[in-house]
């Protein structure tokens, strides 16, 4: 039929500073490793995101078929329900999620010095926390001063964060797990049928994740090193996107 198919991957642009930035925090943890082989068994990688009752395209798996582009275009609610969830991953589980909301249960802005303290403080052991090395992205949430004074306890000279002991530059989305793993993960079965409204979302979102297997992780946090490894090969550039599934 000469029909091809058409699925679009969507990266952000690197320019030439980008690529010398993801170089150095690369090289710098590959150096951890080279010290410590387990430094991948005791790093939180953590982030957030937003999750709509609407539901999503995954355009990995929705897919036309023909001669030319269609430009089908998909349609959603101007205000769709929505949650806020934060997870932090390691490759003994997944700590969270959290679900950033107030006393009535509605959707917040993100209050990163809360949830450290409230909730994540309180989900780690302290012989536990004293070994772990805590990651997060540069949002001006997560590097505020009153967030960083928290991190800092309970992190110290541990943190891979902007302005810290190891720093994580913009433009790494592509390196981190929660990006390229859990969330997509997590939305490929959460939304298999549209959730009827924002509890029932929030509900599959926590038994999704509290189910999801240690083995799993293991095999992802194993696998960090290596896309690090792979990035400073293309010179701080994207690596090649690979078809295999990481759920199974």
């Amino acid at each position: 039929m000469h029909y091809h198919p058409y699925k679009s991957q969507v990266s952000q642009e690197l320019s030439e500073p980008d690529k010398v930035n993801r170089l150095q925090p690369c090289n710098e943890f590959l150096g951890l490793v080279k010290n410590n082989s387990d430094i991948a068994n005791t790093l939180l990688i953590s982030d957030e995101a937003h999750s709509h009752v609407s539901g999503y395209v995954n355009k990995h798996n929705c897919c036309y078929w023909a001669h030319n582009n269609p430009h089908e275009l998909h349609e959603r609610p101007l205000h769709s329900a929505k949650g806020t969830v934060w997870c932090a991953a390691y490759s003994h589980g997944i700590i969270g999620p959290y679900f950033f909301e107030n006393e009535e249960g509605r959707t917040v802005t993100v209050r990163h010095k809360v949830m450290l303290e409230t909730f994540l403080r309180s989900e780690l052991h302290p012989r536990q926390q004293d070994l772990l090395w805590f990651q997060q992205d540069g949002a001006a949430a997560h590097t505020a001063e009153i967030s960083m004074q928290v991190l800092r306890t309970m992190f110290p000279d541990r943190l891979v964060t902007r302005f810290r002991d190891i720093i994580w530059p913009a433009c790494w989305r592509n390196l981190v797990v929660t990006d390229y793993f859990l969330w997509g993960y997590v939305r490929s079965k959460v939304y298999e049928t549209c959730p009827a409204n924002i509890a029932e979302l929030k509900q599959r979102i926590l038994d999704f994740i509290q189910g999801i297997p240690k083995s799993v992780l293991q095999r992802v946090m194993t696998a960090f090193p290596s896309r690090l490894q792979e990035c400073i090969e293309r010179h701080g550039g994207h690596y090649q996107v690979s078809h295999s599934n990481n759920n199974d």
